[in-house]
């Protein structure tokens, strides 16, 4: 009996899973992800969340931050620092405006003769503003601490010019009235514009405006008794309106520039670039007033006139310089008290002239003096500008 083989067990029924179903779990279990690889990540930044910045542009905003307020006070610079190069360019051609200023005058007088007392006031004193905006309250502290340098000076200021006066007047073998003219010029105290050329000449402004105060203060007396003696007419000063003059145009607005500079520092920064232009404009346009007023006269006096109060201002400017260096005065304020002793209150010799004397060709010297003074007084600062001292007061 043939053995029985035992049937092979039959094969397991072949379970039929639908296609879908395969798919779906072969997918879900062996299929490779489809999100990028991790790097991939770190290269391509996510999208911003709606209200939410990403980090690129929260960095380049941080960037445009970091480099507006460089840029910004960058052109801030930039502006003033071409103006202030416009300002030294000014400056150094001072003697060619106010000579082209006179010579329009003399060709044109109708051109400055707008120029009135009030304008005259309001520029000086704008100018004055400006030159105290370059001071503070301890250069002014300082200035009153130099003794020395304020009695030389004042004693530079009525010996020097008067005495230049008086013998320039006798060797030129001037006319009377011309001579009282210049004598009476040159026994007035220091003028207004001498503060002006010490700002642009880069010397010592605070003494500079000291002894102008003093030589002016002084005035009340010295003018009067000085002319007197020399010229041998006596002169009346009105002590009080020559005080308020003086408090209004130099005194009160310099200590308001040196408050501002102290204490609106900021303020000062922005408009001191302008101020070289306001020097400049002013001090030229009241020459070529002052020129423009007597025209006729100066044209008809000639070349002796001229000739004399140019020997009677250099003069000043020279003795000043050399006598104060003899006594040992250092360079800078030397050339303040050059300036100082050189440059005349032209203004006020030319309203004594014409109120006080008899002859009206007695205010010629000191209208002319108005220019030559300028013209030396511009020719020096442009000098001393470009050549700073070296030397440093203890």
């Amino acid at each position: 009996m043939p053995l029985l083989r035992s049937a092979p067990p039959a094969p397991a029924a072949a379970v039929t899973v639908p296609r879908r179903h395969l798919l779906t779990s072969h997918s879900r279990l062996k299929a490779p992800s489809t999100r990028p690889p991790l790097a991939s990540l770190r290269l391509r930044p996510a999208a911003p969340l709606r209200g939410i910045p990403s980090r690129t542009w929260c960095r380049a905003e941080a960037a445009d931050a970091d480099a507006a307020p460089s840029q910004g006070p960058g052109d801030d610079t930039g502006a003033r620092s071409a103006l202030v190069l416009l300002g030294e360019a000014l400056s150094l051609g001072f003697p060619v405006w106010v000579a082209s200023a006179c010579a329009i005058a003399l060709w044109r007088p109708p051109a400055f003769l707008w120029v009135g007392p009030t304008a005259q006031m309001l520029g000086l004193s704008f100018t004055m503003l400006g030159m105290g905006m370059t001071l503070t309250l301890d250069d002014l502290k300082t200035a009153l601490l130099m003794p020395r340098e304020l009695a030389a000076g004042f004693i530079l200021q009525y010996t020097v010019m008067p005495l230049s006066g008086f013998f320039v007047s006798k060797l030129l073998k001037l006319p009377a009235h011309y001579a009282a003219g210049l004598i009476l010029v040159s026994c007035c105290p220091g003028g207004t514009a001498s503060n002006i050329v010490t700002y642009l000449a880069r010397a010592n402004v605070a003494l500079s405006v000291l002894m102008t105060a003093v030589s002016t203060f002084a005035a009340a007396f010295m003018t009067p008794l000085l002319t007197s003696k020399l010229a041998g007419q006596y002169v009346a000063v009105d002590p009080m309106g020559l005080f308020v003059s003086t408090s209004q145009v130099v005194l009160a607005p310099v200590l308001l520039g040196a408050l501002l500079n102290q204490y609106c520092n900021g303020l000062v920064q922005i408009v001191s670039p302008l101020m070289p232009f306001v020097a400049v404009a002013t001090v030229a346009v009241l020459c070529g007033n002052a020129i423009a007023q007597n025209a006729s006269a100066i044209l008809s006096s000639g070349v002796q006139v001229v000739l004399s109060v140019g020997c009677l201002h250099g003069s000043g400017f020279f003795f000043g310089y050399v006598l104060s260096r003899i006594l040992g005065i250092d360079t800078a304020l030397a050339r303040t008290i050059s300036i100082e002793v050189g440059m005349q209150n032209s203004v006020l010799g030319l309203v004594l002239a014409t109120k006080h004397f008899g002859n009206p060709l007695t205010a010629v010297p000191c209208a002319v003096s108005s220019i030559c003074h300028s013209v030396y007084g511009s020719i020096l600062a442009g000098i001393w500008r470009s050549m700073p001292p070296t030397e440093k007061r203890e």
